[in-house]
């Protein structure tokens, strides 16, 4: 291991709903029903449920994303606005 790699925080393996919803600058709920949708893939743990997200799997879902956003840019499906 080089310096480098001491100096480079390392993501914890799973994540809260709080931080899936922080990382992807989104609300809670939308996170809630991308899970709940199974678009994005996690678990649940403990008697009350609580969701975990693999980072791996965050990952996965964005370069999905990317994916799909650049299909629909080339099928001309996305308009100029933010929205």
């Amino acid at each position: 291991m080089t310096v480098a790699d001491d100096a480079v925080p390392k993501r914890p393996r799973f994540l809260t709903v709080d931080q899936v919803a922080e990382e992807l600058a989104v609300g809670l709920p939308t996170v809630r029903q991308l899970l709940k949708s199974g678009e994005l893939r996690g678990l649940q743990i403990g008697g009350r449920g609580m969701w975990r997200v693999a980072a791996k799997d965050l990952e996965d879902y964005i370069e999905q994303a990317y994916r799909f956003t650049a299909d629909r840019i080339a099928a001309g499906e996305v308009s100029d606005s933010d929205d």
